[in-house]
């Protein structure tokens, strides 16, 4: 008795003398994914948070309370309690410019948006499976939202896989008599009977513009698998049929590729369009696994890292315990290096096949990204698989990429060094 007396007032006295809560986010944090869940709560509460930059993995750092304390052992994340003594040296320490470290305030709870259909699919999405896993709230948005101009009620919007081509992810061969597929073809068809389009392909392009337009007027975008290079065609594609008569009842235009307008695309220039309507791929902007040559033993691919000082928003965005990633296929593996834009920022790549993984750009006074691959998890999904467990996977470094995206808005009021 006498000892657990003497414990709750040491601990009790320790709490006193507490300046700060530090969240490590090295190989000491048990659960990563959820640490960002609990970056994104103590916003939430209107406290501060200082993530360290390229400090420990990219840890996180706030003032001192019981109530974040408790938290932090009630979601299972690692955390160690710091002095004012301790926190005024690694402070020190981080604005040595001998070091790449830097400080980033977070400062605002970004308000996150999914483009998702609202039917169930029969496959997942890695990035609303990380979100819901992170306990970080979010809202699921579709064509009616986009088009109605809800998008400035957002700051950070994710494209699910899909197909802004109008040609429904090119599943036609494999799944084009399943019900599912029927189904979501007929909810396409009638959405753009809905707004006044004849065809999917036209209501997919005019949000996708409204999309590109969220983003030059200040929005961040984040995208994955094949939103990524559809997102792109359907840009460089207006006012050009790029549709099999299966997709939208009439022939493509056979002269569509020399039509394509590049200069409207976020990421990629000169790629040559996929015509086989049977072919489950949009372009040749992709990787195919036969072009790729590489095995799940032997296929990684690795961040580059960036000044933590004078590049804040790169080094953001690979914040990470490991600077080699597994691997994992998708629609849409792979960027060739090649067909992307020279302005455009790789932050990832496989090296080896000149391959590009994760991309950053500038739109106005915007911000995207393109993240390549399906689910980090899971090194080939396929339709109809059973969704990845996160609890097996806590300090999965690829999706903390996705996570690092989550966090970005937070920081865009803090004045960037020129």
């Amino acid at each position: 008795m006498r000892r657990l007396i003497l414990f709750i007032f040491l601990s009790g006295w320790f709490a006193a003398k507490a300046n700060h809560l530090f969240i490590p986010m090295d190989e000491k944090q048990t659960n990563h994914l959820k640490a960002y869940g609990i970056a994104y709560w103590i916003l939430k509460k209107q406290v501060e948070v200082d993530w360290l930059l390229n400090y420990r993995g990219g840890s996180f750092m706030c003032p001192y309370s019981p109530e974040i304390q408790n938290e932090l052992v009630v979601r299972g994340v690692s955390y160690e309690i710091l002095s004012s003594a301790k926190v005024n040296s690694i402070l020190t320490e981080i604005s040595s410019p001998a070091v790449n470290f830097d400080v980033m305030k977070l400062e605002k709870v970004p308000r996150i948006a999914v483009y998702s259909p609202k039917s169930k699919q029969p496959w997942d999405d890695a990035v609303t499976l990380v979100l819901t896993y992170a306990e970080i709230p979010y809202e699921v948005i579709f064509d009616d939202e986009v088009l109605r101009n809800d998008l400035p009620k957002y700051d950070w919007l994710h494209l699910h896989h899909e197909d802004f081509t109008g040609q429904y992810g090119k599943f036609y061969r494999s799944y084009g008599n399943f019900p599912w597929y029927l189904e979501q073809q007929k909810e396409a068809e009638d959405m753009a009977r809905k707004h006044g389009f004849a065809k999917v392909s036209q209501l997919k392009l005019a949000v996708v513009k409204r999309i590109k337009e969220f983003v030059a007027g200040g929005g961040f975008l984040f995208a994955m698998c094949s939103a990524t290079d559809s997102f792109d065609i359907a840009l460089a594609a207006e006012g050009v049929d790029i549709c099999a008569q299966m997709y939208d009842g009439d022939a493509a235009d056979p002269a569509a590729q020399s039509k394509l307008d590049y200069s409207r695309t976020l990421a990629f220039t000169d790629f040559q369009l996929v015509n086989d309507p049977f072919e489950y791929e949009f372009s040749d902007t992709d990787n195919n696994q036969m072009e790729r040559g590489l095995r799940q033993d032997n296929d990684y691919f690795q961040l580059f890292q960036f000044s933590a000082k004078w590049d804040p928003i790169p080094t953001m965005l690979t914040q990470n315990h490991a600077l080699t990633i597994p691997s994992f296929y998708g629609q849409t593996t792979g960027f060739k290096k090649r067909l992307v834009k020279s302005e455009v920022l790789i932050m990832g790549e496989t090296g080896s096949i000149k391959e590009a993984r994760y991309l950053h750009g500038v739109m106005g006074k915007g911000f995207w990204t393109y993240y390549s691959g399906h689910d980090p998890e899971d090194y080939q999904h396929t339709v109809y698989e059973e969704p990845t467990d996160l609890n097996l996977h806590p300090n999965s470094p690829g999706y903390r990429l996705i996570l690092n995206n989550i966090l970005f808005p937070a920081a865009k009021k803090k004045k960037q060094k020129t």
